[in-house]
């Protein structure tokens, strides 16, 4: 018992000050969101804290942070500005239709971890991995551009410009220098705490979190516990109408937080060299949002820079990401004018060093020594993921990926001829049998002038798909037009289970008799174990 709390408790210390940083980090980020979405910046916050909570301590990936994230964001702004059009003015429809739509979207993920899709991240290519992570690198580095702007959309000029870049370029030294000195304290933090009692003891005008709140059209930071959102039953009509409304809004939101999440996990799980459970971040996901719904949240999921920022901090437990959801609401509940007092500037050093340090850089060095079609998929992926976003530049990267592996097996399909003494034509195919391969497999042979009586060999191929088993079936009805007698053998058993289902006619043309020695290994693996084990080899 002793050595299981000692085994706990030895990462205490890193989990608690990095929880501090990420929960700093977190105030801007979920603001700013909020924002874009169009609702009141409290709904961002309540979001970051209830979804970070919850995934925190249930979901499949201990040190991810979960929150309000700009891909999500994106797809809600035309959500709650129709919603919106939907009633009277300033009856503000459109965030209970965002309710609505976020509950559907937390029982849409729920379902997928249900049913255990979270594995199907494993098809996703490593070119598509480092396209995301460049694309996304790109994606935090423009949004923090905008820091750089004062509330009439102007970029700052003269002495205003110069403070902040020397300010951003102080925390950003803070981060670099700092680990070389000693690696005991949390650098991010270390740099939001110098940068922020510069400001404030130097008295210097520059923007502050209370600053970009109330430019943004809010009121700061001041709130009470999340309430119950007992409007969300009597305010929209729960009917078709509604659910055809938000049904595919749901379905969007649901898809892109889960690809955002489970990649995000598939990153950590490099960056620390441990394993996360993908479909249990699934129900972590689902279920965080069905309560951030009904609590009043926007909604959200997985959210890299700041998970990035955890694991660089340190952070690699459950208590990081609890130490930050919880801290948040401390903020929200009693610390809101000291976070008020941060300077952008800060945080802003601090995302910027997440850029840098999630950007892939030697995808540089390997561009010439990659086949081009991964060129092809790691460029259009990160380009897709700036342009529009992260799930749809995932899903094209897929796509693009089995394209090309389809093509690339379609040309490997081969067909070795010889004769048997007893004037039999023997066809000996090789390669993979599916969609992409039936025209090459077709071309191989010669129906007209075979003779009487012809074998194909499949010990070294598969059938994989219904193209083929039609393929099969029309060579077969060829032979027989042309009155000649055809075999097919070595079939594996998955291959003639596939066919004996697709048409009685298999049965005539199939030999069931095993004759070759490689065939009786290749369906039996454990003779074919016991005769290597055997094999003396010298």
């Amino acid at each position: 018992m002793t050595a299981f709390i000692r085994k706990r408790a030895a990462n205490v210390k890193d989990d608690i000050l990095s929880g501090i940083t990420v929960a700093l980090a977190l105030v801007p980020e979920a603001v700013a969101f909020a924002f874009v979405a169009g609702v009141d910046p409290l709904v961002g916050l309540y979001a970051a804290f209830m979804i970070g909570l919850v995934t925190s301590i249930f979901g499949g990936r201990p040190g991810m942070i979960s929150g309000a994230t700009g891909a999500l964001a994106v797809v809600m702004v035309s959500l709650v500005a129709e919603g919106n059009a939907m009633g009277i003015e300033g009856e503000n429809l459109g965030l209970y239709y965002l309710f609505a739509t976020v509950i559907i979207m937390g029982i849409i993920q729920m379902l997928a971890g249900i049913l255990k899709l979270g594995k199907f991240v494993r098809l996703i290519p490593h070119p598509v991995m480092m396209g995301f992570v460049n694309g996304l690198a790109i994606v935090i580095f423009l949004s923090q551009l905008g820091m750089f702007k004062d509330a009439g959309g102007d970029w700052f000029e003269g002495t205003q410009l110069w403070v902040m870049f020397a300010l951003v370029g102080l925390t950003m030294g803070i981060m670099y220098g700092l680990p070389r000195l000693t690696k005991k304290l949390p650098e991010a933090l270390i740099g939001i705490l110098v940068v922020s009692a510069i400001v404030i003891f130097g008295d210097m005008d520059v923007a502050t979190v209370g600053s970009f709140i109330r430019d943004g059209g809010g009121e700061g930071l001041k709130g009470g516990l999340p309430q119950f959102q007992m409007d969300l039953f009597h305010k929209i009509p729960w009917n078709w109408q509604t659910l055809s409304f938000i049904g595919p809004y749901a379905l969007i939101l649901a898809a892109i937080g889960l690809i955002e999440s489970l990649m995000t996990l598939n990153l950590i799980d490099e960056l620390t060299e441990t394993r996360g459970n993908a479909n249990r971040e699934c129900m972590a996901q689902g279920g965080a949002n069905i309560i951030t719904g009904f609590f009043g949240g926007m909604g959200g999921c997985a959210m890299i820079g700041q998970s990035l920022i955890n694991i660089k901090s340190g952070g690699r437990t459950r208590l990081s990401g609890i130490v930050a959801a919880v801290l948040l609401l401390m903020f929200i509940l009693f610390g809101a004018s000291y976070i008020e007092q941060i300077p952008i500037a800060a945080l802003v050093g601090v995302m910027f060093m997440v850029v840098i340090g999630t950007f892939a850089w030697s995808s540089f060095r390997i561009l010439n020594k990659i086949p081009m079609s991964d060129v092809i998929v790691l460029v259009a992926v990160s380009a897709l993921t700036v342009v529009f976003d992260l799930a749809i530049a995932v899903i094209a990267g897929v796509i693009i990926s089995a394209l090309v592996f389809s093509w690339e097996n379609a040309k490997r399909i081969r067909a070795r001829k010889r004769m048997k003494e007893d004037g039999t034509k023997v066809y000996e195919i090789w390669g993979p049998l599916f969609f992409g391969s039936i025209i090459a497999f077709n071309e191989k042979f010669d129906v007209k002038n075979d003779p009487d009586k012809v074998e194909v060999d499949f010990i070294e191929s598969r059938v994989s798909d219904h193209s083929a088993i039609e393929a099969i079936f029309n060579l077969v009805h060829k032979y027989e037009a042309a009155g000649k007698k055809i075999k097919l053998t070595h079939l594996s058993e998955d291959c003639k289970v596939l066919l004996y289902k697709s048409s009685p006619k298999f049965r005539e043309v199939i030999v069931e008799a095993v004759d070759d020695p490689r065939y009786y290994l290749a369906e039996n693996p454990e003779a074919f174990t016991k005769g290597l084990a055997a094999y003396k080899f010298e």
